[in-house]
């Protein structure tokens, strides 16, 4: 029986996506930067519109899989997210309060090509908004739990196994070109060599920042579930590299669902529904790099720190928003641009400029956000070990 042949592997698909991304962006004509845009915008459209669909079809057939103790479960994932973006922003406060005031951090946005426009504009709107998809699953399987709904409980199953096969087939395989197109953009229009650069302290340390929480939530992760936390996070490298390039915690879904099943250590019940389900509720990494970051603007503006209560004010309301925060680029600031003005009294240029430096470490920050998510899915299986809940099997696909 002969054996199949495993081409490339995804990580390596993602690096030569990226390099290839940078070294056309800073040759192409701007004619040619103009199918780039295109092709980048309809690739986007369609990554976008699987999302929802990822989402129910993982999370609700997940939720009617635990029986009586779906209700617990998603109190326990809800918690733990919250906690850790809490958590993971205070760290960030106590190291602003003591490294802001003696960094260089200039303000100056200037100096980037502006990209080209579409040439022509091709929607493919989602069914529904993903939060809306999240709320939809949530209830959906919780009340197919509570009613013992067995033809709804099948056709969810059914469902997944569709969406699953549209993940493997549609949404991985085309991954390194839209990575390729995205990193071509940001080396055309000079963010990569032009504004990077600027602020590439502030960067380094909240990159830094960003593999010190990791540190901290795997290392609790193993402890409490008393299984390997390395087993988990050394899987993690495609997601990884696919959050640098797509920034969106949604659109690295599908790959971060592959990775954490590669996991010997991670339960496929909780995989199923943990992944899912924290791609849109925890961004600790987002979170925790907008906090240091409203600090160095409100340095750089306003020539002062925030004062100590209204950050405490804004790091527990940040923790709210960012469960509410759609897993989009930048959506952890959209979502939370009323605590700035609100909380933190920013005005003028303060918004504007947060947007922008927040942009340029927003897929570091979104690379946080899923990595982390395996840790508390390792969190999660721990609990439901410890209290007694039955695991499902289910299949896996190798990447």
């Amino acid at each position: 029986m002969a054996t199949e042949k495993k081409g490339m592997s995804l990580p390596l698909k993602l690096l030569i996506g990226i390099a290839v991304g940078i070294i056309f962006g800073l040759f192409l004509p701007e004619k040619a930067m103009v199918v780039v845009v295109t092709l980048k915008y309809v690739i986007n459209q369609l990554i976008m519109f699987c999302v929802p669909l990822i989402v129910i079809g993982f999370i609700a057939p997940s939720i009617t899989k635990m029986g009586s103790n779906a209700t617990k479960m998603l109190v326990v994932a809800i918690a733990i997210a919250y906690i850790s973006t809490v958590l993971a922003t205070t760290m960030s406060m106590i190291a602003g309060f003591i490294l802001v005031p003696h960094l260089p951090i200039a303000s100056s946005m200037e100096g980037l090509r502006e990209l080209p426009g579409v040439a022509f504009q091709l929607d493919i709107p989602q069914i529904m908004p993903v939060m809306s998809a999240l709320v939809f699953s949530v209830l959906i399987g919780l009340a197919a739990v509570w009613c013992k709904a067995k033809t709804i409980t099948n056709v969810l199953i059914e469902f997944q196994a569709i969406v699953l096969s549209v993940v493997k087939k549609v949404v991985i395989p085309i991954l390194p070109f839209f990575i390729a197109l995205t990193f071509c953009g940001l080396s055309y229009d000079g963010t990569i060599t032009k504004q990077f650069p600027a602020f590439i302290l502030a960067i380094v340390i909240v990159m830094a920042g960003h593999y010190i929480w990791m540190a901290i939530l795997y290392g609790f992760a193993g402890a409490y579930s008393g299984k390997n936390a390395i087993e988990v996070v050394k899987h993690y490298g495609p997601a990884y590299l696919t959050a640098v390039g797509t920034m969106s915690s949604a659109a690295t879904l599908a790959v971060a669902l592959e990775c954490a099943r590669k996991s010997s250590v991670l339960r496929s019940d909780m995989v199923e529904f943990g992944i899912p389900l924290f791609a849109n509720i925890h961004l600790c990494g987002s979170a925790l790099t907008e906090t240091f970051f409203v600090m160095i603007v409100s340095k750089v503006l306003y020539g002062q720190l925030p004062n100590v209560g209204n950050m405490i004010l804004f790091i527990l309301l940040l923790g709210i928003f960012a469960i509410g925060a759609p897993g989009v680029p930048g959506g952890t600031v959209m979502a939370s641009l009323g605590l700035i003005t609100g909380v933190l009294g920013f005005d003028g240029d303060g918004p504007a400029l947060m947007l922008a430096i927040f942009a340029l470490q927003d897929s570091f920050g979104t690379a946080c956000n899923v990595t982390g998510d395996g840790a508390l899915t390792l969190i999660l299986t721990g609990y439901a070990e410890k209290h007694g809940i039955k695991e499902e099997k289910i299949a896996t696909i190798d990447l």
